[in-house]
């Protein structure tokens, strides 16, 4: 098993999680250090070329890659209008085009085996797009689109995509969040905003029962394409869907006092 940005929060829990239970597990990323039953490869997802060196390792040592998991993330937060080219750029190269980058390297050998599971951490931010973190809704909301096509795309072979979707989580991603206060005399609404979504991250879901999912997305028999952790939050995609897409927008605007 192969997964990105397991150097803390999300990621560390499942790799923890899946050498418990006995999978060989590599953990990606730029800062990580292995242990825990995992073997750490130093690389970056935005660089395809690192991409493609961790899977050969991966597939030299091991022999086979089962499953992969696309982990790896930051955040911004800030109004849109003043937000930097260098922000967004390096927002959607992490999220979003890190993760194709993976994609880009493992298809080779899944085709190969005529087997694999592709599983994308996303977010209920790609559902409901939050105020002030408009590029961290995108790059997320462009993931989920780019796994329903890549899921009929390798089909024929055997591999399986899906996104899983968590709300709130603790993690130290709250913390690492690059905040921008640029704006803030035009957009009053800004540091409310984000406090909100600070707070119920802080008080939201431990990691663990992250990773627990994502287990169970590994070895399950059917696999949805989008799955929630939390009845709640499933019940919120359900209403998404149900109600008009002016009313939902409206709604999360007051929930998060813009």
């Amino acid at each position: 098993m192969l997964i990105t940005g397991g150097s803390s929060g999300i990621g560390l829990a499942t790799a923890r999680l899946f050498a418990s239970r006995g999978y060989r597990v590599y953990e990606m990323s730029r800062s990580g250090t292995g242990g825990y039953g995992f073997v750490h490869i130093a690389a970056d997802v935005t660089r395809p070329s690192d991409c493609q060196r961790a899977v050969w390792q991966v597939v030299a040592d091991a022999g086979r890659l089962d499953v992969v998991i696309c982990n790896a993330g930051m955040g911004i937060s800030g109004a849109a209008e003043f937000a930097s080219a260098d922000e967004m750029h390096r927002q959607m190269e992490v999220n979003f085009f890190g993760a194709v980058n993976v994609v880009q390297a493992v298809l080779p050998t899944l085709r190969a085996q005529r087997s694999g599971r592709i599983l994308m951490v996303s977010s209920m931010a790609a559902t409901f797009s939050i105020p002030f973190q408009a590029f961290y809704s995108a790059s997320k909301s462009a993931l989920n689109d780019f796994a329903l096509a890549l899921r009929n795309e390798v089909r024929p072979w055997g591999i399986g995509v899906a996104c899983l979707l968590p709300g709130d989580v603790q993690t130290g991603f709250t913390a690492a969040r690059r905040k921008s206060a640029i704006g803030q005399d035009v957009y009053p609404a800004m540091t409310r905003s984000v406090a909100t979504m600070e707070h119920d991250e802080n008080v939201g879901q431990d990691a663990e029962r992250i990773a627990r999912r994502l287990l169970r997305l590994a070895t399950c028999r059917f696999l949805p394409v989008y799955n929630y952790e939390g009845w709640g939050y499933r019940l919120l995609a359900m209403l998404e869907k149900l109600l008009p897409a002016t009313l939902v927008n409206w709604a999360v605007g007051r929930l998060y006092r813009s």
